[in-house]
């Protein structure tokens, strides 16, 4: 069976950045397969822009767009409460940090401000909305029975943080290093990696899975129209790997495919 299959068993989803790119497809596949979560909670800086967005949120009645400016604290509490109000006691099963810029620059044009842009988006804000959604994931985690790592999953709690090939200190060698001197992008991406693991170690306790999955190089406006990969064909294989997750894949860096990938 598909582990996407799971995401009928979850009562939550909440995906960030999903005005556009991976995050709209996220929304979109979610939503209109026979899979689909109890609720969709899709994240924009500015919902009133997000036409694609809205139009979803009309077409599926479970489809709940709510703004959010993810490196701005005040937005982040503020969409906390409101999510709250969704998912009351069930709590959040499922938080998705998929937000991301790709601030692209090189040895020679980088700047200390291009660096701290990507970092504070990629890898700041991912921990930021973690922490806020915390007591939502600890309440569905509770309500699953904590303490029981053997049923950890997104039908419990999960934070899946959507992080990149690029991020990886061992692959940033040779061929691969010439293609993408991508100074800002790819040290939030690492920095991303640590944070997924660094929760992944204070999360466990609680039952909460934690972990980081690279969705392929994808024709998006961030990946260009060179990309090997659709968005369709990307979500659909992470949507797979997603749900299937166990307590074996908690603090791993995984590639679309489920393969492991080296930090």
């Amino acid at each position: 069976m598909s582990g996407a299959m799971n995401f009928k068993h979850c009562g939550s989803v909440l995906v960030t950045g999903a005005n556009r790119g991976l995050g709209l497809q996220l929304v979109d596949s979610l939503a209109s397969s026979s899979f689909s979560p109890g609720k969709i909670i899709a994240t924009a800086r500015t919902p009133a822009c997000a036409q694609k967005l809205q139009e979803l949120a009309k077409k599926y009645a479970h489809v709940h767009v709510v703004p959010l400016d993810v490196v701005n604290q005040e937005s982040i509490e503020k969409c906390m409460q409101e999510v709250s109000q969704l998912v009351q006691e069930e709590g959040l099963n499922c938080l998705i940090n998929n937000a991301g810029i790709n601030v692209k620059a090189d040895f020679n044009s980088v700047t200390a401000e291009m660096m701290i842009e990507n970092f504070h988006t990629n890898a700041v804000a991912p921990l930021m909305i973690t922490k806020a959604f915390l007591p939502l994931l600890k309440r569905a985690a509770s309500r699953k029975g904590a303490g029981n790592s053997s049923s950890m999953g997104i039908q419990r709690a999960a934070v899946i943080n959507v992080t990149s090939l690029l991020g990886s200190v061992e692959l940033n060698w040779g061929e691969r290093a010439d293609t993408f001197r991508w100074y800002p992008y790819r040290t939030s991406k690492s920095a991303l990696n640590m944070v997924s693991r660094s929760m992944a170690i204070d999360l466990e306790p609680d039952g909460i899975l934690c972990m980081a999955i690279h969705p392929g190089w994808v024709r998006t406006d961030m990946g260009g129209s060179e990309a090997p990969l659709s968005p369709e064909e990307s979500i659909s294989s992470m949507l797979n790997v997603i749900g299937g997750l166990t307590e074996q894949d908690h603090g791993s860096f995984l590639n679309y495919t489920g393969e492991q990938l080296p930090w």
